[in-house]
C-alpha cells in the first residue's frame, strides 16, 4: 500500500547550527597564540619542543663504570695533549666528571684518592708526586667529611697518609704516619673482615718497621680477599722489605694478574729481578710497562729509565743512555731524568757528558745551555736521598774535572756542603762526600786524584719504598 508523503519535504543532509560566538572568540585566541609562538621560535625567545639538549645528560653510574675502566686498562693519569687537541680522558679526569654531577657521593671521592695516590707511579720527580699526593689527601678528607663511619673510606685515608709520609721531612713522616695508624685501626674497628682495612694496615706497620705484624696483617687480608690486587701489592712489599724477593715476585705477579695494565707492578717486579742479579728478566718486565705505556699513548719515563739502569749496570752504556734520552723526550723539563742520564754518563767515564746535564738537575739550566734538551728545566730540591746522589755527583764530577787554570772547586765545595747539611746522620753519603771534597784538596796542594766510585746499590731503590 502506498503511503503519501505529507509535511515538510525531507533533507538527506545534517541540519547546520547557528552562529556560535563562542567558539569563534576560541578560534581567533589560538590563532593569535600559534601566531605568538611563531614570532617567540623565531626571535629565539621560546626554544622548540624535542630538540636536542647543548650536552648529553650523564648519570653518574655511567661515569664511575669508564673510570673503573680505565683503571683496569692501566689510563690512571694521562696529561692532555695541549690545546687544540682534544683533552685525553683517564680514570681520574672521569672521577673528576662524576663528582661534577654529584658531589655528595663519598666513596667516589674515596675511590679518586685511592688512584690519585697509585698515580704517582706515573709522575717521576718527587714534586709532582707531593702534589698530587696533597690533592688525593684533600679528596679523601672530603669523603670523610661525608661518610664518617665507613671502614673502606677510613682505609684508604690511612693509605694516602702513609704515602704522603713517604714525601715529608722526617717529623712531618712520623706525625703522618701516628694519623695513619689510627686511620687504619679505626677501619679496623668498623669492619674487622674489611680486606681494604687490613692490607692498608700493614702498608703502615711496615713503613714504621713493624714487620712481623705488616706480615701477619697482609695475609689475613689476602686470606679475606684472594682477589684484591691491593692486598697482594701490599703483601708483595712487605716480602721485598724482608729481603724475599722470590716470594715478592710472586705476590706482584699476582696483583698484577688481577689488575695486568698497572705498569707499575711490572716496574716492581723488574726491580726484584734486578736485586736478584737476573737482568734479562728483570728488562723483560720493564719492557712489558714501557709497551703497555706506548700502546695506551701514555708517557711514562719510568720504565725507560729502569731500562736503562740495568743495562748501566751491565755495563752497556750505549744502549742505557738511548733508553735515557727516549724517557726524555717524554719529558724534557724533568730535572730527574737529567740526573739519571747523568749517572749513566759517569758510569761510562763520560764525565764531560754528565757536567751539563747534572748541572740541569742540580742547578737548573736554561734551554740555550740545555745541550740535551733543548729547553729549561727547573732544579730539583733536595729533598731525598736519591736527589742527593745527583747533587753529590754534580759536586764529584766538578771536583774532578777541575784543573788549576780552570777551577770548579768553589761550585763543588758549595753543593757538597748542601748535601753533608742536609743529610748529617747518613754515615755513607757523608763519607762519599769526604772523599769527592779530597780532590779538590789534593788539587790545592798540587796532586791529583782519581774520581771516586759510587756504590751501585746506593742509586738503586730502597726495597720496599715508594717509587
Amino acid at each position: 500500500m502506498e503511503r503519501e508523503l505529507v509535511g515538510k519535504r525531507p533533507n538527506f543532509r545534517p541540519a547546520r547550527g547557528g552562529f556560535n560566538v563562542y567558539r569563534f572568540m576560541l578560534l581567533v585566541g589560538l590563532i593569535f597564540a600559534g601566531l605568538y609562538l611563531l614570532l617567540g621560535v623565531q626571535r629565539g625567545q621560546v626554544e622548540p619542543l624535542f630538540m636536542p639538549t647543548p650536552t648529553p645528560t650523564r648519570t653518574v653510574n655511567s661515569y664511575i663504570l669508564e673510570a673503573q675502566a680505565y683503571f683496569q686498562t692501566g689510563k690512571l693519569d694521562d696529561p692532555d695533549p695541549p690545546p687544540p687537541a682534544p683533552p685525553d680522558p683517564d680514570a681520574i679526569d672521569t672521577y673528576q666528571l662524576a663528582l661534577e654531577v654529584d658531589p655528595s657521593n663519598a666513596h667516589t671521592w674515596a675511590e679518586l684518592a685511592r688512584i690519585q695516590t697509585y698515580s704517582i707511579n706515573m709522575l717521576s720527580n718527587d714534586t709532582e708526586r707531593r702534589a698530587r699526593l696533597q690533592e688525593a689527601l684533600a679528596s679523601i678528607d672530603k669523603a670523610i667529611e661525608l661518610n664518617p663511619d665507613d671502614s673502606s673510606i677510613h682505609a684508604i685515608r690511612a693509605f694516602v697518609l702513609d704515602w704522603n709520609a713517604s714525601y715529608a721531612s722526617a717529623e712531618e713522616s712520623e706525625d703522618l704516619l701516628k694519623q695513619a695508624e689510627g686511620e687504619a685501626v679505626r677501619a679496623y674497628q668498623l669492619d674487622p673482615r674489611n680486606a681494604l682495612a687490613l692490607c692498608f694496615y700493614a702498608e703502615v706497620l711496615l713503613d714504621q718497621q713493624k714487620w712481623t705484624q705488616a706480615e701477619q696483617y697482609a695475609a689475613q687480608a689476602i686470606a679475606l680477599d684472594p682477589d684484591s690486587m691491593d692486598a697482594h701489592r701490599v703483601y708483595a712489599t712487605v716480602l721485598e722489605s724482608l729481603g724475599q724477593y722470590n716470594s715478592a715476585i710472586r705476590s706482584y705477579l699476582r696483583a698484577s694478574s688481577i689488575n695486568p695494565n698497572l705498569t707499575f707492578l711490572y716496574v716492581y717486579i723488574g726491580r726484584n729481578y734486578l736485586r736478584l742479579r737476573l737482568y734479562d728478566r728483570a728488562l723483560e718486565y720493564f719492557d712489558k710497562a714501557a709497551s703497555i705505556n706506548e700502546q695506551l699513548g701514555v708517557n711514562n719515563p719510568i720504565p725507560n729509565l729502569e731500562i736503562a739502569k740495568t743495562y748501566t749496570q751491565q755495563g752497556e752504556f750505549f744502549i742505557a743512555a738511548r733508553n735515557a734520552e727516549k724517557a726524555l723526550s717524554f719529558d724534557p723539563t724533568n730535572a730527574n731524568t737529567y740526573g739519571q742520564l747523568g749517572i749513566i754518563y759517569i758510569r761510562s767515564r763520560n764525565y764531560e757528558g754528565a757536567l751539563p746535564v747534572l748541572k740541569c738537575a742540580v742547578r737548573g739550566c736554561t734551554a740555550e745551555e740545555n745541550e740535551v734538551g733543548q729547553v729549561s728545566v727547573q732544579p730539583l730540591e733536595l729533598s731525598n736521598t736519591s736527589v742527593a746522589y745527583y747533587y753529590f755527583e754534580y759536586g764529584t764530577v766538578l771536583a774532578f774535572l777541575s784543573r788549576p787554570n780552570q777551577n770548579y772547586c768553589a761550585e763543588a765545595y758549595q753543593v757538597l756542603g748542601e748535601v753533608r747539611a742536609k743529610f748529617p746522620d747518613d754515615p755513607i753519603l757523608v763519607e762519599l762526600v769526604a772523599d769527592s771534597e779530597g780532590i779538590c784538596r789534593q788539587l790545592e796542594s798540587g796532586q791529583s786524584a782519581p774520581m771516586p766510585e759510587t756504590p751501585a746499590e746506593m742509586v738503586e731503590p730502597t726495597p720496599g719504598a715508594k717509587p
